[in-house]
């Protein structure tokens, strides 16, 4: 007998909240309750709430607005964008990163704020304590990612990284199984290296050590 693969918590409670948007509970530019009050809803914490949210904020449904709350943007899932990157392969993924994340590292090296520093460095230590088991390593790095596109103050590039990280997070974890290992002292290493440049206020090493970091990875992944 074939064994049903279980939905992933953060896709059922995305499926929970878009469901309830086309039923008409939010319309269009309201703002949704807090995430205290979304979890005993959807029967989930509010970690899983957070990365519902950013799927539906990656698919167009959503928008986070810094101090003010998230708010529906979108009835329905915009069909031609989210299938182009449903369908998007790895190394599309990758190179999408790149072009991401390069300039959002400079730019927080740049802009960060004390309390985006901390923030970055508690990252930085959940994706060094989460290296067993490989969903929880790429969850806890794409936080450590995210926190560096929050910290460069561009809202369009933290958008653009939202709306990717469903499939980024998928592409990952498809490459790491593949590959066998993940979460090495190397690659953590390389992370501290991105952390120390932001923190130092050097956005060419942030840039370039990012760079590096992800054409590494497009490398081995074509290997």
């Amino acid at each position: 007998m074939t064994r049903e693969r279980r939905e992933p918590l953060a896709d059922q409670a995305a499926r929970l909240l878009m469901e309830r948007i086309r039923a008409g509970e939010w319309t269009l530019g309201s703002k949704l309750p807090g995430e205290t009050t979304l979890a005993p809803q959807l029967g989930v914490g509010r970690s899983t709430v957070r990365e519902a949210i950013r799927q539906l904020a990656g698919r167009g449904v959503l928008v986070t607005r810094q101090g003010a709350g998230v708010f529906v943007t979108a009835l329905e899932v915009p069909a031609d964008w989210a299938r182009k990157i449903d369908g998007a392969d790895i190394i599309a993924v990758i190179e999408a990163r790149i072009a991401i994340e390069v300039e959002a590292s400079a730019l927080a090296a740049e802009r960060a704020a004390p309390g985006e520093l901390r923030a970055l460095r508690e990252a930085l230590r959940a994706r060094d304590s989460h290296r067993g088991d490989i969903a929880d390593h790429v969850d806890t790095d794409a936080e450590f990612h995210r926190n560096i596109v929050v910290a460069a103050h561009n809202p369009i590039l933290l958008e653009l990284f939202d709306e990717f990280a469903p499939r980024s997070r998928q592409a990952m974890i498809e490459m790491l199984r593949t590959r066998g290992d993940h979460g090495d002292d190397d690659d953590q290493a390389v992370h501290q290296d991105i952390y120390d440049a932001i923190a130092a206020g050097d956005p060419v090493a942030a840039a370039a050590i990012t760079r590096d970091h992800l054409v590494s990875l497009k490398v081995r992944v074509r290997r």
